[in-house]
C-alpha cells in the first residue's frame, strides 16, 4: 500500500513556523505531558523521518546525545535528508538524497510502508507544498501570535479538518488534508540547500 507523506509542523496561531532568525523557543511553554506524549506517538509512527539539510544538521546535532522522550523515535527510524550540498550523514541510519525532490518523494510514497513524516525547515517543507507532494498535515498549533516570522504557506491552499485534539497547555494538534487531493502547485522553487 503506498504510503503518505505528512507535514508534522509546530506553527503559531498566525501561521508562522519560526521567528524571522528562526527561533521556535515560543513552543515549549505550551508543551504539556499529553501534547508530548501525542508527539511521540506521531513521531514513532514514521516510517521515516524527511528533512531539509538545515534541520538535519540541528536534529543530528542534538538527538544521538539525548535521552529524551523523542530521542528514541528520532534515532532509531530511518531518516532521509535532502540535499545538494551534503555528501555524507554522520547521524546513524540516515540517507542523504540529492536527486530531484518530485521524482525522490514520488518513488517513497510508493514504496510499502509506514507513512513518511516531514520536519522541515520551513523551505524544504514549501517546496513539498508547492509541487503539491503533501497528503496530510499535522500541525500543534500553539496559543502565540509572533506578528511576523517563517511562514509554512505562502500561497492560498484550501484544507479539509480532518480531526483535532485541544492539550492543557492551550496547544492544539490539527489534522488537514489538502481539499481536493495534492495541494495545488503554487510554489515550484526548489528550496534545498
Amino acid at each position: 500500500m503506498p504510503r503518505k507523506l505528512v507535514v508534522k509542523m509546530s506553527v503559531s496561531l498566525d501561521g508562522f513556523v519560526g521567528r524571522n532568525d528562526g527561533d521556535v523557543e515560543w513552543i515549549f511553554p505550551s508543551i504539556d505531558e499529553e501534547l508530548q506524549e501525542w508527539m511521540v506517538d506521531l513521531l514513532g509512527q514514521a516510517g521515516a523521518h524527511l528533512m531539509g539539510r538545515v534541520t538535519y544538521g540541528d536534529m543530528a546535532a542534538h538527538w544521538p546525545g539525548s535521552d529524551e522522550p523523542y530521542a528514541a523515535p528520532m534515532n532509531e527510524i530511518p531518516k532521509i535528508v535532502f540535499s545538494r550540498t551534503l555528501t555524507e550523514a554522520t547521524w546513524p541510519t540516515t540517507t542523504v538524497l540529492s536527486g530531484d525532490l518530485t521524482g525522490e518523494i514520488t518513488r517513497l510514497k510508493a514504496e510499502d510502508g509506514d507513512d513518511l513524516l516531514a520536519h522541515g525547515g520551513a523551505g524544504f517543507v514549501r517546496a513539498l507544498i508547492g509541487r503539491g507532494l503533501v497528503d496530510e498535515y499535522r500541525l500543534v498549533i500553539h496559543p502565540v501570535a509572533l506578528g511576523s516570522g517563517l511562514a509554512l504557506f505562502t500561497a492560498p491552499t484550501e484544507l479539509t479538518l480532518v480531526s483535532s485534539e485541544p492539550f492543557p497547555g492551550g496547544a492544539m494538534a490539527v489534522t488537514y488534508a489538502p481539499a481536493t487531493g495534492p495541494a495545488a502547485a503554487a510554489n515550484e522553487s526548489d528550496e534545498r540547500v
